[in-house]
């Protein structure tokens, strides 16, 4: 089997717009074996929460031969293992790692960005992020909501940049921001 051709897809949106459904949609068109790669924590105060319903949302959605591997944190190690064979990366969501950074351990968040964006640039598989779109609503009030609208912006931006494809979902519909050049 020949290494397809490394491509990176970034799908952006606002809660609900249906960016999710449309990255499982192109991991579906991508022919490959897809990995699924989860950032969501539900913590035991959320078993029965809106987390939970989420997550199990996701879960009917998917395709069950799809391979499954949940990380909350350690996202360019993750990536960096699954790079050594030919297949499709689903990783939904990046919002949630980052949520799982700024709630979590101090520290870190910037190099783990930073090791995120290297990863993402020198990935050698097709490569399917899904994001949410944050910042187009008020500046949040509070300091830890500030930052994580100022970090997912930050996020988005350089993820954008070193992506091929990067696609906003509106109402369900894509609209395409950033297509790559056919040769």
């Amino acid at each position: 089997m020949t290494s397809p051709v490394a491509l990176r897809q970034l799908f952006l949106g606002g809660a609900r717009s249906g960016k999710s459904g449309l990255a499982e949609q192109a991991a579906i068109n991508s022919g490959l074996e897809v990995i699924y790669v989860a950032t969501a924590q539900v913590s035991h105060s959320d078993e029965q929460g809106s987390m939970a319903q989420r997550v199990a949302i996701h879960k009917q959605r998917r395709p069950s031969h799809w391979r499954l591997v949940e990380e909350p944190l350690a996202l360019s190690q993750t990536l960096l293992e699954l790079d050594q064979r030919p297949c499709c990366v689903l990783v939904d969501c990046l919002t949630l790692w980052l949520s799982n950074h700024l709630c979590g351990p101090s520290g870190g968040l910037d190099v783990a960005l930073e090791q995120l964006v290297t990863q993402v640039s020198n990935t050698r598989h097709h490569l399917i992020l899904v994001s949410n779109e944050v910042g187009s609503g008020i500046v949040p009030m509070g300091e830890l909501s500030r930052q994580f609208q100022d970090y997912s912006g930050l996020m988005n931006q350089r993820l954008a940049q070193v992506c091929d494809e990067v696609t906003l979902a509106v109402a369900g519909l894509p609209l395409n921001l950033k297509t790559k050049p056919s040769h």
